[in-house]
């Protein structure tokens, strides 16, 4: 890790921030992340929910899965399952997970790319381990965040976007200790590839052993810093953070994190995502795969899957065990 590499020598830097005249965010909150089992039993950390979704706001879940070394024939993914209401965005840091729904969007997801799904009105896909991974064993790590759409927007039609590595946009910390991938958003004048409804920045970032970064950030943003590997110290006020963990900082204009002196052997700098958004503010109503304003919402959303108007699954789709003639529980 990570598979998106630069010399931070070479690239554009932010600007440098004043200690004073700064109005530095305070963290909040820390949280650490719950485990989970998804999909056919893959395992994954989930620091949100969890946390009052107000402090997470757009954002409704963040799936952690590895770093993890899987041997020959463990390697696992999802069945066909549908989704409305807001947007599943699956960044692959090491391996490959394949991808196909009903839009007919997808493709192979590896080290450093990014699939981007827009749910809206309703769709079906599915997430496999690709057949060298499950066959021969291998490195897998990286993240699902489900990106909330506001009640105007969670009607548009399905989409895809396949961001590859390649196309993300690359900066340098002020001393260029750290680099720093833009997803999507805007950090600082430069901006990311990904193409969202919702306002919001999405950074990974490599700090280097006691490397700082100051990051400015939009004052009507949330703002969240969660921890791939590695350990550090987020705030003014330094607080710790490792592994697994979530920051949820306060208002301000202005984000500061430092990397610890000494990293794992295996992290060598500190990997986190930096997320942040403009707060929708508007009911949630969520049952499993659907996120909605209301409950008279979701049971549509229910009723609308077991008709089949949530798109139909190819002929010849990706290997899987099908969920479409299973009826979901009552709510």
């Amino acid at each position: 890790m990570p598979a998106v590499t630069a010399d931070t020598l070479t690239l554009a830097r932010l600007p440098g921030l004043p200690e004073r005249g700064t109005s530095w965010r305070p963290v909040r909150r820390v949280v650490t992340a719950r485990r989970f089992l998804e999909g056919e039993g893959f395992a994954v950390r989930r620091p949100f929910p969890g946390v009052d979704l107000s402090l997470s706001d757009p954002f409704l879940l963040l799936d952690h899965m590895g770093a993890v070394e899987y041997a020959p024939g463990e390697a696992k993914g999802t069945s066909w399952h549908p989704h409305r209401g807001f947007e599943t965005v699956t960044y692959i840091i090491d391996g490959a997970f394949a991808h196909q729904d009903t839009t007919g969007g997808g493709g192979l997801i590896a080290d450093g790319a990014t699939q981007w799904m827009t749910a809206g009105a309703g769709i079906q896909h599915i997430e496999q381990p690709t057949p060298e991974l499950v066959a021969s064993g291998g490195l897998f790590h990286g993240v699902q965040l489900w990106v909330n759409l506001p009640r105007s927007q969670k009607w548009v039609e399905p989409r895809y976007q396949d961001i590859r590595a390649r196309d993300v946009a690359l900066l340098s910390s002020a001393d260029g200790g750290a680099l720093v991938r833009i997803i999507a958003g805007e950090l600082a004048g430069h901006a990311g590839p990904g193409m969202t409804y919702t306002p919001i920045t999405y950074l990974h970032a490599t700090v280097s052993p006691g490397g700082r970064l100051d990051l400015p950030w939009p004052a009507d943003f949330s703002a969240l810093v969660y921890v791939l590997s590695g350990r550090g110290l987020v705030g003014q006020e330094g607080r710790p953070l490792d592994e697994g963990q979530l920051a949820v900082f306060g208002a301000g204009d202005a984000l500061t994190v430092r990397a610890a002196d000494s990293q794992p052997a295996a992290a060598g700098g500190w990997e986190i995502l930096v997320l942040g958004g403009l707060p929708i503010r508007e009911p949630i109503a969520r049952y499993g795969p659907f996120v909605m304003n209301t409950r008279a919402e979701i049971v549509q959303a229910i009723e609308d899957f077991q008709a089949g108007r949530m798109g139909t699954v190819p002929a010849r789709p990706v290997p899987h065990r099908t969920t479409a003639d299973e009826p979901l529980p009552p709510i």
